[in-house]
């Protein structure tokens, strides 16, 4: 099973569908015309060079299908995701392709403008769908015999693991449970089925290649809990866990399937499919305009820079980023070289270490610019979470174990916290822009992003930003 290989099937019989869609429907209209089956009835296409299209339509096609948010899981899909997304993709590239690309058509009667839209329409739903639904069988028999499996880790050997587990041999048969992971607590699943504990947790995810991993503890503490997701992130695989009063009242616990249990996923994001597909085109397409626009302020900077101390324009930092993995964050160097010496330290608005041109780039927030290359290579977003280095993160599990879940989404450039803290010079103000963080993950929208950005560019042109 490899999400990739199904990933770029999907996009190829999409292009071959959008291929056959509008080549027969050429011939169709070109039939209509010459022919005159419908009493010399016009059937209205743009007018545009066909053989161009041929290559154009395709392409669109695949791209609106990406924004559409089609080929972010496409092994989870279901049959009814299929038809709705099939269903509503089709009828948004048929209507853009009658009401922009038919400007300078020669005007038709309504009656056969839209009869040849609904053409253009059926054969693209039902084209797209049957090959698709080739696809989608395929998947659906793989799992059903057993060829592919989802192996599944339950950690916890109670009483609720013991009913999760029953849960999966009889409704899930998609997953295969391997086994259970001992975590001190009472023994009520079979003792040959136990594969080890969290210290060997490494060796049994390579060892049995698990995919998922459900985290089932009897009255656990959320400390525990947390510190068990916390070790998980790294394996790149799916986090479960059984929710608790707080999951249930804010709509965070999901149910998969209505024969099992509600869990709350940790690695999946609280955002619809197209939206999350449209938020990370969004970060592309305007972190390049971004960067194009202000490069000359970029050299400007890079100069000044240069001028006002000694040292490296730019300053490379590891960072945690989604699923708890580090990168490098890109700035502006804002500090004489070696403030640091090594050793972590937060930093202030009276910062000694801090350039007096570096101020300025804090108070306008101008450092953060060459993050827009972060963001382009997928490291960060536009708007998420402030990403932070280890050294601080293992203090604030201390009191805060629950950090592990920004791990789920890209850190950001702005949010809501940095928004509402500014400079966290202490690990309570970390702690307290995490809790801003926490809810803007919960109620990730491209609205509420634009409406941060919004209030990010208020900051930066008023100077707040240390």
């Amino acid at each position: 099973m490899n999400k990739n290989t199904i990933f770029r099937k999907y996009i190829l019989f999409d292009m071959m569908a959008a291929f056959i869609v509008w080549f027969g429907f050429v011939i169709f209209r070109k039939a209509v015309n010459d022919i005159e089956i419908f009493d010399s009835m016009r059937i209205l296409i743009p007018k545009f060079n066909y053989f161009s299209s041929l290559i154009l339509f395709p392409i669109v096609c695949v791209f609106v299908y990406y924004l559409s948010g089609f080929y972010l899981s496409p092994i989870k899909k279901t049959k009814i995701s299929l038809v709705f997304n099939t269903l509503s993709t089709s009828i948004i590239i048929s209507i853009s392709v009658f009401f922009i690309l038919k400007l300078g058509d020669v005007l038709v009667s309504y009656k056969y403008f839209y009869f040849s839209l609904l053409v253009l329409f059926s054969l693209l739903f039902f084209v797209t769908f049957i090959l698709r639904n080739i696809i989608f069988t395929q998947i659906q028999n793989n799992f059903k015999t057993k060829k592919w499996t989802i192996n599944t880790l339950i950690i916890g050997t109670g009483e609720n693991a013991k009913k999760i587990a029953a849960d999966i041999h009889e409704f899930a048969p998609r997953n295969t449970l391997v086994g259970f992971i001992s975590t001190n607590q009472h023994i009520l699943v079979p003792k040959d089925e136990i594969l080890g504990n969290m210290s060997q947790i490494s060796e049994i995810i390579e060892k049995y290649d698990i995919k998922e991993s459900y985290v089932i503890l009897d009255n656990a503490e959320d400390y525990q809990i947390f510190n068990i997701i916390n070790s998980l992130y790294k394996f790149n695989i799916d986090i479960r866990f059984t929710p608790r009063l707080y999951e249930i009242l804010t709509g965070s616990a999901k149910i998969a399937k209505l024969e099992l249990n509600p869990l709350v996923s940790i690695t999946d994001s609280s955002m619809p499919d197209w939206q999350a597909s449209l938020k990370r085109f969004s970060d592309i397409v305007l972190s390049f305009i971004a960067l194009t626009i202000l490069f000359p302020i970029l050299v400007y900077l890079a100069v000044r820079i240069k001028a006002d101390s000694k040292g490296p324009i730019f300053y490379k930092q590891e960072r945690i980023g989604r699923f708890g993995l580090p990168f490098n964050i890109l700035k502006f160097r804002t500090m004489f070289l070696g403030s640091e010496n090594g050793v972590p330290k937060l930093s202030s608005s009276d910062d000694e270490r801090i350039t007096s041109f570096g101020r300025i780039l804090r108070k306008y927030r101008l450092d953060e610019i060459p993050q827009f290359w972060n963001i382009l290579k997928g490291d960060m977003s536009l708007v998420g979470p402030r990403p932070e280095r280890k050294f601080y993160i293992n203090q604030i599990i201390d009191d805060a174990p629950y950090y592990c879940l920004l791990y789920k989404i890209r850190p950001g450039l702005t949010s809501w916290g940095p928004i509402k803290i500014g400079y966290s010079d202490s690990i309570e103000k970390m702690i307290e822009r995490l809790n801003f963080d926490i809810i803007y993950m919960e109620n990730m929208s491209l609205l509420t992003d634009i409406k941060i950005m919004i209030y990010t560019i208020e900051i930066i042109f008023k100077g707040k930003g240390v």
